[in-house]
This record gives structure tokens, sequence and C-alpha cells, in this order.
């Protein structure tokens, strides 16, 4: 029996402060949109850069604050990127708050405007334990 995937979906508050994340921060690019007037919904696909098959879709209810209970939620999504003090540096400056610091040169966490808990994972081999980093504590949840 054949399996593929599709996309992960997290609902958001504000559509741009998100696509700023993703984007801006992340890196990520809008491949797709969708608003429906009858449904009062606004969905946003996005995806790295030529991996236009491994979308997030953001959905984003115009009527309001719904909170999602028992199975409309999830633990992360997790992302590989090719450098991750880099990146990480890059959110910290832009106001992100690093959550689980890459202490290890492998692993990171933050979350994205709507708590969503974001895993960065270097690509390949850990780096080696570089400051700030290797001496940072974690902060909040993740």
């Amino acid at each position: 029996m054949k399996i593929e995937y599709l996309h992960t979906m997290v609902r958001v508050k504000d559509v741009e402060a998100s696509k700023k994340f993703y984007c801006d921060l992340l890196g990520m690019e809008e491949i797709r949109r969708v608003d429906s007037e009858q449904g009062r919904f606004t969905l946003v696909f996005l995806a790295p850069p030529g991996q236009h098959d491994r979308p997030i879709e953001l959905t984003y209810n115009w009527d309001g604050d719904e909170q999602y209970q028992g199975g409309r939620n999830f633990g992360h999504l997790a992302y590989g990127v090719e450098d991750i003090y880099a990146m990480c540096d890059r959110l910290q400056k832009a106001g992100v708050t690093i959550n689980r610091p890459p202490r290890d040169g492998r692993m990171a966490f933050v979350k994205s405007p709507d708590g969503i808990s974001i895993e960065l994972l270097q690509i390949g081999e850990s780096l080696p334990k570089a400051e700030p980093w290797s001496g940072m504590e974690n902060t909040g949840t993740w």
C-alpha cells in the first residue's frame, strides 16, 4: 500500500506575522494561497525553495481565535538547515527567542508567532561546539 507525504497544517492567528517568520526568517516561499469567502478562511502554502512537494499549510480562520483541542494539535515541525549557528543567529537578531540553543551543534528549537514549536536540525554532521551557543541555557518551553 502506497503512502506519500502531502503537507502539514498549522492554524495561525496572523498570516503576515507567520509569513514573516516562515518566509523572511526561515527562508520558505509562498507557493499557493486560497481565500474562501464561503468557508471564511485563508490557506497559505509555504515550502523551502525547490521543495514545493513538502509544504506547510497555514490556516487562518477569519472569525477569530478558536481553541482547538483533543487531536487538533501536534508536537513540532522540523527543518534541516545548512548552518544551525547562522540560522539561530539570524532568528535571534530578528527578535526570535532560541528556546533550545544548538549547544551540540546539531539541534535547536524556536517558536513561531503562534507558539508552534519548530525544530531546526543541522544537515549532515553536527558542527563543532561553539560559543555563545554551547554555554546557553534553555528558555521557556519547546
